[in-house]
């Protein structure tokens, strides 16, 4: 899939901001921004925390590559997000997330998939010319 199209590149970068601010807001809740002196670990469990640890980093290199215009970069956001939504959904108690937080992870998804959907369309209308 081709990234570097200038319509699909622009709205990869936005997408790879909003990922990049989302992994920095997950990093933010694993160190305890907000706690005070409250563990983090006490707060969500260690399953969460290791959840929520996995979940950060994926998205954080998801950014990087939608930044470098990457596919894998696509595919590390839509399984992370795609895996993250199921299991808060399935009503898995270490995943926790506000409703703000649910609908930018739908969004985000939402997003992702329609950059495929579009990088599908754009290499289909460049192999018929």
């Amino acid at each position: 899939m081709d990234f570097n199209a200038q319509p699909i590149g622009i709205y990869i970068r936005i997408v790879a901001i909003i990922s990049l601010l989302l992994g920095l807001n997950d990093a933010a809740r694993l160190l305890g921004v907000q706690l005070g002196s409250v563990s983090p670990i006490t707060t969500m469990g260690m399953t969460g925390f290791v959840y929520l640890a996995i979940f950060a980093l994926t998205r954080l290199f998801a950014a990087v590559g939608l930044w470098i215009k990457a596919s894998w970069g696509a595919v590390l956001l839509v399984g992370a997000t795609g895996i993250e939504l199921l299991l808060y959904l399935l009503g898995n108690p270490d995943v926790q997330m506000s409703a703000f937080g649910f609908a930018v992870r739908l969004v985000l998804l939402a997003s992702i998939l329609i950059i495929f959907v579009l990088g599908i369309r754009l290499n289909r209308a460049q192999a018929s010319d």
